[in-house]
């Protein structure tokens, strides 16, 4: 980290490119599904491999990056149907239920992703199974009936494949699903230890 970058800077860079990226794929995948594949009885999204490797990185903060991901979505989904304003809270609100997995990596830790792939593999998919357990039930809540909030599961098993993809490849990734005050200080210790061999 450069010695002009603070730790909040640092984090607010890091959620904003996680933002702008979760933001841009809602906004082309809402514009491909609403103009060429309308017909398609699956969604897919990006948000819950944003959330899964966020929380590992940044804790709590992942809600910045999805809350706003969603945002995206519903206003490109409005610009071909009417969305409602229960459908902000369904996807704004309903999806910050994959803040759950906190309580998972605080009895996990992350270190045994990095150990474990089954492990790994496991925080993927119940991050994704959250979310979409808090759109149907932010759904219910608001009227809908059980067969269109069990659809919030049903359609979305791409985003679950992706989500569990994305987290495996992302535990290889060096420093990717990795708790960041750590990854920071890891590598501050790792140029020390370089400039005395020197």
């Amino acid at each position: 980290m450069s010695k002009n970058i603070t730790f909040r800077q640092y984090r607010a860079m890091d959620l904003f490119f996680f933002t702008a990226v979760l933001c841009l794929s809602e906004v082309l995948i809402t514009l491909g599904a609403t103009k060429w594949f309308q017909a398609e009885a699956y969604t897919l999204s990006f948000s819950c491999a944003v959330m899964a490797i966020v929380m590992v990185r940044w804790g709590a903060w992942a809600a910045v990056p999805v809350g706003i991901g969603h945002v995206a979505f519903c206003l490109v989904y409005g610009l071909s149907e009417a969305v409602s304003w229960q459908q902000f809270l369904i996807y704004v609100v309903g999806s910050q239920a994959g803040l759950l997995m906190l309580l998972f990596l605080k009895k996990v830790n992350w270190q045994k992703l990095q150990q474990d792939v089954l492990l790994a593999l496991l925080y993927g998919l119940l991050t994704a199974l959250c979310m979409q357990l808090g759109r149907m039930g932010m759904a219910l809540v608001l009227g809908s009936s059980l067969q269109s909030g069990i659809g919030f599961i049903t359609t979305d098993v791409l985003s679950t494949f992706i989500c569990v993809l994305l987290v495996w490849i992302a535990r290889r990734l060096d420093g990717m699903l990795e708790e960041q005050k750590h990854y920071l200080i890891r590598v501050q210790e790792e140029k020390e230890r370089e400039m005395q061999r020197m």
